[in-house]
């Protein structure tokens, strides 16, 4: 069983920074693309970054200049790396892992920003 777990989440002011990390265990992680989601309260859950197994990333236009995604494959772990961090990007932030054609996903960690 695929297993995502994800750190880092926490309460912060607005301009303030934060790391998300996301383990993964039971798969090949060199492979699998790997990407960053998140859904406010009310609304539908949303794509924030992406890395593929080759390096490229997108992201979601609002959080391009300030979000940085990167993978460390020896570890096995993705991080979201969220600089001037502002009240909208209050969520709660899950990991997702694309392997063999199959979704998999974490827990998910709450990120509140305060004004």
């Amino acid at each position: 069983q695929v297993r995502l777990v994800e750190s880092g989440g926490g309460l912060v002011q607005a301009g303030e920074s934060l790391r998300l990390s996301c383990a993964a265990s039971r798969i090949v992680f060199s492979i699998t693309t790997m990407g960053w989601y998140r859904q406010a309260p009310g609304k539908q859950r949303e794509m924030v970054a992406v890395i593929r197994s080759s390096g490229s990333t997108n992201y979601l236009d609002r959080v391009k200049g300030r979000f940085t995604v990167s993978r460390d494959n020896a570890k096995a772990t993705v991080y979201l790396q969220m600089n001037s961090l502002k009240p909208e990007d209050t969520a709660v932030y899950y990991c997702k892992a694309d392997y063999l054609g199959n979704d998999y996903w974490g827990q998910g960690t709450q990120v509140t920003v305060s004004s």
